[in-house]
């Protein structure tokens, strides 16, 4: 009997390519009409998605064709940037003949929320703390789509496309096995061109920053910006939690700009970070309390990073806020009815507008895709490379590993995802967090 898509998908470990790391065979076991590949790629300076569609556009239409067979879809989608020229052309020759179609966006941020863009594209509005399936879509990055078309011949997910951009010297867009470090990754872009470089995974507005260069790439991993130290961004964000809130008891004046710009305020949904904020006043007696204005928040970060005039931290009060409605098990309470905002479209944020007010516009460079392979002699594979439970490594010290070799995979009907060896190689240690490969 043939192996099913969604099982030989499952083989290949493949996630969402695109960031948030759902294991996609779960999402291709359901039953929807519409199929969307979300290539917005609305972070700033990242070119990753786009470099995908120009030299993989038939293979990612081969993987929507899949896909959309699986769900019993009759539509398929490409979100692409109008901006995206050579993109948009590669994919619309690939779609012709099919029954998938591009639908161009405008260059605004966050054109990749997946509440914005199946809006956008279809018109159907999710419900609140709903998912794309509850109106008949599912949403995955194209990358992904390039990955269940390697899935169903065979291949599992052992490289990752990713962008290296900001203060290096040539900023490039390299496909490198899944392990190597984002050291190797700077130094195949020319390297730092700050002295105490700073990374943001996958994006300034909602990757998460650190200065640990020895960090492996991840199937998740779909760029990255370096910044110095000193930059103003980059020093609001490494703020601790505890100064960030301090600054907004003491200063948040209640203008609303962080709501009145929140995208999903806009679209309907009961999102309203300045009431989050006021929450930070009822704070003294020591519980943690916090209000519902967060829970349907996508963590977008333009109300910190550009809405704020006081350059407060309403995002990272959202966040804590759903953080602590989490723990406490409570759940969203408010109405389910979504009208979009009459001003919607006024208020879109354009990406160059979004840069001047980041401070990156020196940076705004071609990041073309480099021939270069690299060949790192070793690499470290994480055990938990997408959403669910970390996987159990299948190998142990002194074993040596083929590639496209199971390294480690979740239990029977866990969610996860299994992880492979990206080349031959000798493990060199095992631990409960990774797996290290030496070749």
């Amino acid at each position: 009997m043939a192996t099913s898509l969604v099982e030989q998908v499952r083989l290949a470990g493949v996630v969402g390519a695109g960031g948030g790391g759902f294991p996609t065979h779960v999402k291709l076991a359901a039953k929807a009409d519409t199929l969307i590949a979300n290539g917005a790629e609305c972070e700033p300076l990242l070119h990753k998605d786009a470099v995908v569609m120009e030299r993989d556009a038939a293979a990612m239409v081969r993987g929507m064709q899949l896909a959309m067979e699986a769900l019993g879809a009759n539509t398929g989608i490409v979100g692409i940037k109008a901006k995206n020229q050579h993109a948009v052309e590669a994919v619309e020759a690939a779609c012709h003949g099919t029954p998938v179609r591009v639908h161009q966006l405008g260059d605004y941020y966050p054109a990749g929320d997946e509440y914005d863009l199946v809006y956008s594209t279809t018109g159907r509005l999710i419900p609140p703390t709903g998912i794309p399936l509850q109106v008949g879509a599912v949403v995955c990055n194209v990358e992904t789509f390039v990955n269940i078309a390697a899935a169903a011949a065979g291949r599992p997910v052992i490289r990752k496309t990713l962008t290296i951009a900001g203060a290096v010297r040539e900023p490039k867009t390299l496909t490198v096995p899944i392990g190597t470090s984002l050291r190797e990754c700077l130094a195949a872009a020319g390297g730092a061109t700050v002295a105490d470089p700073v990374l943001c995974i996958g994006g300034m507005l909602m990757g998460e920053t650190t200065d640990n260069l020895d960090r492996p790439v991840t199937k998740t991993t779909g760029g990255v910006i370096v910044l110095s130290r000193g930059h103003h961004v980059i020093a609001r964000k490494l703020k601790p939690p505890a100064a960030q809130n301090a600054i907004g008891k003491s200063a948040c004046d209640q203008c609303r700009y962080c709501t009145e710009y929140c995208p999903r305020y806009l679209l309907g949904y009961q999102v309203e970070p300045h009431q989050v904020m006021r929450s930070l006043a009822f704070t003294a007696t020591g519980a943690e309390y916090w209000n519902q204005w967060a829970a349907l928040c996508c963590s977008c970060g333009l109300c910190t990073l550009y809405a704020c005039p006081e350059e407060l931290f309403p995002k990272e009060a959202c966040d804590q806020s759903k953080a602590e409605m989490k723990k406490a098990n409570q759940k969203w309470t408010g109405k389910m009815t979504v009208k979009p905002h009459p001003m919607r479209d006024g208020r879109r944020v354009p990406i160059k507008t979004l840069m001047k007010k980041l401070h990156i516009t020196q940076y705004e460079h071609p990041a073309p895709l480099s021939g270069e392979v690299l060949a790192p002699a070793r690499i470290v594979l994480p055990l938990k490379q997408s959403a669910g439970s970390p996987g159990v490594a299948f190998v142990k010290t002194g074993d040596r590993v083929t590639e496209g070799q199971v390294v480690s995979d979740v239990p029977e009907k866990a969610l996860g995802a299994a992880v492979h060896a990206p080349f031959a190689a000798t493990v060199a240690e095992v631990t409960a967090q990774h797996v290290v490969l030496t070749r």
